[in-house]
């Protein structure tokens, strides 16, 4: 829709209004599952105190997390899981809306070669998978070159089909127009789908054995590009030349620039320490690290729990009041 709405000519002012639609959000799946707000506004308050959560809490909202990580937040397959409490008939509607998007490039692409926006779309899963997951147009297919590829992640963009994350010259305010537009990472806009789109095997290891370390952390920093996306914010990403400093998203308050490290498995934070510490970088005051661990403040970063990542914004915003 986002795309073809644009061949509109002209609408009467005041006669529109625009909405950037995206499917469920942890927070909607947890309304689905019957959870209120009044819940929610527990975990923000314990956020903004630094009170860990309980176990019994991080237990149960861990599993939750687990179910859609895996389901995703497209409406049709959550109310499927919903209602059948488990996972029988999800991914066969996963990896038909794989196929639905492929048959809408085909029918929808106009002015772009459409089997080159095809193979960016295709590619996603094997550059998430690599160790630094950026995007290459040139190694799509045996001498692609970037110039005949214009256009097609925009098209794949305005779809709603990804998310585009942008490398930073340096990591400083302002976030707008500090960043090369040749060196991106791209991610599914539904995790569910980037799932829906790994082999059989790894299907089985995710659903079964929940087993999430697998496939070099891209589930985790997917879910996480999904999750900031759908409060608002736009992705960015650094990483300097020699490679000793890099972090994987960005968000920022009104007076700072707030580093957001990803740990698929808990460990050093190398990266986050370098930003927050060094005089280099006088815009970083204070940075977030998601894991799966509870909620903590060591003096320099917030640690929070993969399933809370759907309210930093609210988090940001309240803290600064």
């Amino acid at each position: 829709m986002g795309v073809n709405y644009k061949k509109i000519e002209s609408n009467s002012v005041g006669y529109e209004e625009d909405y950037e639609m995206y499917s469920m959000d942890f927070e909607e799946f947890l309304w689905a599952k019957g959870y209120r707000s009044e819940h929610i506004d527990i975990f923000l308050e314990k956020m903004l105190s630094v009170t860990p959560l309980t176990k019994t809490e991080f237990d149960v909202m861990l599993e939750n997390f687990r179910e859609y990580m895996v389901l995703g937040g497209m409406p049709a397959i959550v109310n499927l899981f919903v209602k059948n409490k488990n996972y029988s008939g999800t991914l066969k509607m996963q990896q038909q809306i794989l196929l639905d998007y492929e048959e809408d490039i085909t029918k929808y692409a106009e002015g772009l070669d459409k089997a080159k926006i095809l193979n960016v779309y295709r590619k996603i899963p094997a550059f998430l998978g690599n160790e630094n997951k950026k995007f290459q147009i040139s190694k799509i297919e045996k001498g692609a070159r970037s110039r005949e590829y214009v256009g097609t992640v925009d098209w794949l963009s305005s779809a709603g089909i990804v998310n585009v994350c942008y490398c930073m010259h340096q990591p400083e305010l302002p976030l707008k127009g500090n960043y090369n537009p040749d060196n991106f990472k791209l991610y599914f806009g539904d995790t569910g789908l980037l799932i829906g789109s790994l082999d059989e095997e790894a299907q089985e290891d995710l659903r079964f054995n929940k087993n999430f370390n697998i496939y070099k952390g891209a589930v985790y920093e997917n879910i996480v590009a999904d999750m900031l996306v759908k409060q608002g914010y736009q992705l960015y990403f650094y990483k300097n030349e020699k490679g000793t400093v890099e972090m994987d998203f960005f968000v920022r308050d009104a007076n700072s620039l707030i580093p957001v490290e990803v740990k698929a498995i808990d460990g050093a934070t190398a990266s986050l320490n370098k930003l927050i510490e060094s005089d280099t970088y006088d815009d970083v005051k204070y940075g977030i690290k998601l894991c799966y661990k509870n909620i903590g403040f060591n003096g320099k970063f917030y640690t929070f729990p993969y399933f809370l990542t759907f309210l930093l914004k609210r988090f940001i915003r309240e803290k600064n009041k």
